[in-house]
C-alpha cells in the first residue's frame, strides 16, 4: 500500500489505533504532515478541519501522557510557548546575496540582460538562445531554512548577508514550511525563499486590530503594508503572538553541500558546486526538488529562452499583478544552467547570472481632500494635495506633491478631484493625472498664495524659477525649525543633542526666534519642557558650548545659503580666507571661486544684502561662535589638488567625517567607489570590496597612520589646526 492509500483510507472507517503509543504517535505525525502540505501548500485539503483538529488533539494527548514521543517535527510543536529575551545571531554558511536590479522597467531591462550574459558567455548570433528560470520578485522577508536528517534546524533572517537572526521558533508557526522532509532528502541542506502576508490576510489583520483598538486594548496598531506585518511577525519574541500573524512562504533557493567540504572556497563553489554534485543540473530542476520534499513554489515561475521569453514573461506577470494575492515589486531572471551559472560566477557580493527587473511605479486612484502649500527651510512654498488614504507603492498614502503653481496648473487639480496617485521606491508620492469626468461642477480652480501661510510675509517667484518662496527668511518660523536643524547638524557646526522635537518645542514656546537664541538660553529654559530632565539639559547645553569652536566651511554651510552645500562652502573659504571678504564679495569676484556659477553667486550675494542675515552672523559671534580664518588658498596649487581617496572600514580614532575633511583641507576629492582614476584608498577595519579592488589595481592603500603622516606632511600650522 502506498503512503497516499493509507492517508486515503484512514477516514473510510475509524481507524483501529495500533497497540503501542509509539506506533499511534507516528501513524498521526504522518497523517497530520500530509493533510497539513494539502492544505497550506497545495491549497487542496482532502479532510474537513473538524477531522484534522481531531487527528491533532489525539496526538497532543498522546503526547502529554508519553513526552518522549514528542519530536522535534511534530505537527504539535510549530508553536512553542517560550518567550525569547531576544535573537541569537546566525552566521551565513553560505553569505545571502543581492541581486542587481535592472534599472529600465520596459523590456529594454529584460533584453539588457540577455546581451550581457549572451557576451560574457561569449556566444555569437549562430548559437543557440539562453534558457532562462523566471520568477516573481515577492515584497516579503528574505528567509533561510537549514535542514539536517530531514528536520528543520535553523531559521535565519537574511540580515547584513553575511549574518541574520536566529527565528526557528516564530519559522516554525508557518504551515506551508514543512517541518521533516521525505527520506530522500540529503543530511544536510538548506533553502531559501521569501516569508510574506498575502493581501487578503493583511487587511483581515487589520481589521482584527482595529477592533482591539476600539475596543481600548494598549499597545494595538494597525500595520502600514504586507511586508512591514510580516517582518514584525517573523521578529516577534513571543511565538504564540507570531502564530497569530498569517504568513505565508515561497521557496526559491536550493544550497547543497559542496564537494569541497567544510572549508568552502568561491561563492560559485558554495551556492553551485553541491547542486551538480547531487545530480541537479538545472534551476528548474532545483525548484522541482524543492516541490518534492513538499515546499511551496510559485505556479508562476517558468522557464523561458532568449530576450524574447523574458520581455514576454514581464510583460505576462505586469498584467497579472494587480490580481495576485500578495505583493511584488518586479521579476527575477536566472540563468536555468547550474553549469553556466558557474561559468558566470560572481561580481563583487551579486551574481553575474541574474538580475531583478521591476515595474514601473505602482498607480491608485483617490480623491483630493485639501490642497495645502507647505513652506520648506529655503523658502519655498510647494502646493500639497491632501488625499483620501490609499495604499500604493507599498504604503499607505495621505500626502502627494503638486510640486509648483505650474505643476498644479498644468495637470488642474482641484479639490473633490479623483486622480491617479503614483509611488515609486521612496520616491514622494506625486498626483499624475486628474479623472476629469468625475470632476465636480463647482471646483475652484487652484492659486499659489501671494504672501506666506506660516509667517505672512511676502511670497515671491524670482524670474526664470518655478518657485515661489516666502520672504520671511530666519524669521519665519516654518524656516526657522529646520534653520536650526540644519545649522545643528553634524556636518554643520553639530549640536549633537539638538533633536527635531526638541526644536520643535524651543520654537514654538517662543524660546529660540533666531539662531544666536541657541547660545542666549539657559538652564530654566529648557528643563522646564516637556520631556526634559536636568541631566538631559547639560547635555545640550554642552553641546551647544562645544559648537561654539568650529570651522569657517561647517559655519558657512550651516547659515542654510541656498545653493551652497559643503563643497561650495570649502571653495568660498579656500578662495577669500575670511567671513567677511565673503560677505562683502562682489558678484564678479564671487565668479572668480571654483565650481561658482551665475546661480550660487547671486544666491550668496542675496543673501548677504540681507540685513537681518548680516546681523545673525555678528550676533552668532557676539555669543562667542569662533572659527579659524587664514590667507585665500588657490585650490589648483593646494598639495593634493586633483587626487581622488577613497575610505573604506572603520578607521581606530577618526570618523569618516573627520578624515573626509582632512583631505579636502589639501584639496583632495573623496569618492564613494574605487576606480583606475582612485589615487589612494584608506582602509580601516573590515574594510571590503573597494580595499580588494584598490589591491587588484594596485592603487596605493593606506591605514591611519599612514593617512595622518601624509596630512601632516602637507598641511600647515593653519590648516592643521582646521583639520
Amino acid at each position: 500500500m502506498t503512503t497516499a492509500d493509507l492517508f486515503d483510507s484512514d477516514f473510510a472507517a475509524e481507524p483501529t489505533p495500533p497497540t503501542k503509543p509509539a506506533q499511534r504517535a507516528a501513524a498521526l505525525r504522518e497523517q497530520l504532515h500530509h493533510h497539513g502540505h494539502l492544505y497550506y501548500v497545495l491549497d487542496a485539503p482532502s479532510i474537513p478541519d473538524a477531522e484534522y483538529d481531531k487527528l491533532f488533539k489525539e496526538l497532543q494527548t498522546l503526547e502529554a501522557a508519553h513526552p518522549e514521543l514528542r519530536t522535534p517535527d511534530s505537527p504539535t510543536q510549530r508553536v512553542g510557548g517560550q518567550v525569547l529575551d531576544g535573537f541569537a545571531t546566525v552566521k551565513h554558511v553560505v553569505p545571502m546575496l543581492s541581486i542587481r536590479t535592472e534599472t529600465d522597467t520596459d523590456a529594454s531591462g529584460a533584453e539588457a540582460f540577455d546581451a550581457r550574459i549572451r557576451k560574457e558567455l561569449g556566444l555569437t548570433e549562430a548559437d543557440p538562445l539562453v534558457d532562462y528560470v523566471a520568477e516573481l520578485k515577492f515584497d516579503g522577508l528574505a528567509m533561510s531554512l537549514c535542514y539536517e536528517n530531514g528536520v528543520l534546524m535553523q531559521a535565519a533572517t537574511r540580515g547584513d548577508g553575511e549574518t541574520g537572526e536566529d527565528v526557528t521558533q516564530n519559522i516554525r508557526t508557518i504551515g506551508q514550511i514543512p517541518l521533516r522532509l521525505s527520506s530522500d532528502a540529503p543530511k544536510v541542506l538548506e533553502v531559501r525563499g521569501e516569508v510574506y502576508m498575502a493581501r487578503g490576510d493583511f487587511e483581515a489583520l487589520n481589521e482584527r486590530q482595529r477592533a482591539r483598538i476600539a475596543a481600548g486594548e494598549k499597545g494595538e496598531k494597525t500595520f502600514v503594508n504586507p511586508r512591514n506585518a510580516a517582518a514584525g511577525a517573523v521578529r516577534q519574541l513571543d511565538p504564540n503572538i507570531a502564530a497569530q500573524r498569517p504568513l505565508s512562504f515561497f521557496a526559491y533557493s536550493l544550497i547543497l553541500p559542496s564537494t569541497t567540504g567544510e572549508g568552502l572556497g568561491t561563492i560559485s563553489e558554495k551556492f553551485l558546486d553541491g547542486l551538480i554534485h547531487h545530480g541537479i543540473h538545472t534551476q528548474e530542476q532545483a525548484l522541482q526538488q524543492l516541490r518534492v520534499w513538499g515546499f511551496p513554489v510559485c505556479q508562476h515561475t517558468q522557464v523561458v529562452s532568449g530576450s524574447a521569453g523574458l520581455v514576454a514573461f514581464h510583460q505576462k506577470i505586469a498584467q497579472l499583478r494587480d490580481t495576485l494575492p500578495f505583493d511584488i515589486d518586479g521579476v527575477v531572471y536566472k540563468v536555468n544552467y547550474i553549469q553556466q551559472e558557474a561559468s558566470l560566477g560572481f561580481v563583487t557580493r551579486e551574481p553575474r547570472w541574474a538580475v531583478a527587473h521591476k515595474y514601473p511605479a505602482q498607480e491608485q486612484l483617490t480623491t483630493v481632500q485639501a490642497i495645502e502649500v507647505q513652506v520648506g527651510r529655503t523658502g519655498k512654498l510647494t502646493p500639497v494635495a491632501k488625499l483620501a488614504p490609499v495604499f500604493v507603492g507599498g504604503v499607505t498614502v495621505t500626502n502627494a506633491t503638486l510640486h509648483n503653481e505650474d505643476e498644479a496648473r498644468r495637470k488642474d487639480v482641484r479639490v473633490g478631484d479623483t486622480v491617479v496617485v503614483r509611488r515609486a521606491g521612496d520616491v514622494i508620492p506625486e498626483v499624475v493625472s486628474v479623472i476629469t469626468e468625475k470632476r465636480l461642477h463647482e471646483s475652484q480652480i487652484f492659486t499659489m498664495p501671494h504672501t506666506c501661510p506660516v509667517c505672512g510675509s511676502a511670497a515671491v517667484r524670482e524670474e526664470d524659477e518655478a518657485d515661489y518662496r516666502c520672504t520671511g527668511g530666519l524669521f519665519c518660523s516654518a524656516q526657522r525649525k529646520q534653520a536650526i536643524l540644519h545649522y545643528a547638524h553634524r556636518r554643520a557646526v553639530e549640536i549633537e543633542d539638538l533633536g527635531d522635537k526638541l526644536v520643535d518645542q524651543l520654537v514654538d514656546a517662543g524660546v529660540i526666534k533666531t539662531l544666536p537664541d541657541l547660545y542666549r538660553m539657559g538652564f530654566t529654559a529648557l528643563v522646564t519642557l516637556e520631556r526634559m530632565a536636568e541631566k538631559s539639559t547639560n547635555n545640550v547645553l554642552a553641546s551647544i558650548e562645544k559648537s561654539k569652536h568650529t570651522t569657517l566651511p561647517r559655519f558657512l554651510f550651516g547659515l542654510g545659503i541656498r545653493h551652497v552645500g559643503e563643497a561650495t562652502a570649502k571653495e568660498l573659504v579656500r578662495h577669500f580666507g575670511k567671513m567677511d571678504a565673503i560677505m562683502d564679495a562682489t558678484l564678479d569676484q564671487l565668479l572668480q571661486v571654483a565650481d561658482v556659477g551665475p546661480i550660487v553667486a547671486q544666491s550668496v550675494r542675496t543673501f548677504f544684502d540681507q540685513p537681518h542675515n548680516r546681523e545673525v552672523v555678528e550676533q552668532l559671534r557676539a555669543c562667542g561662535v569662533t572659527w579659524l580664518e587664514g590667507e585665500p588658498v588657490a585650490g589648483a596649487s593646494l598639495p593634493l589638488a586633483g587626487q581622488t581617496f577613497v575610505l573604506t572600514g572603520t578607521l581606530p580614532t577618526l570618523s569618516r567625517d573627520q578624515a573626509k575633511d582632512m583631505l579636502e583641507a589639501l584639496g583632495a576629492k573623496v569618492a564613494g567607489s574605487v576606480s583606475k582614476k582612485t589615487h589612494c584608498v584608506v582602509a580601516g577595519a573590515e574594510a571590503g570590496s573597494k580595499l580588494d579592488k584598490a589591491q587588484e589595481l594596485g592603487i596605493q592603500v593606506l591605514d591611519e597612520a599612514g593617512l595622518l603622516a601624509l596630512v601632516t606632511s602637507h598641511a600647515s600650522p593653519a590648516e592643521d589646526a582646521e583639520a
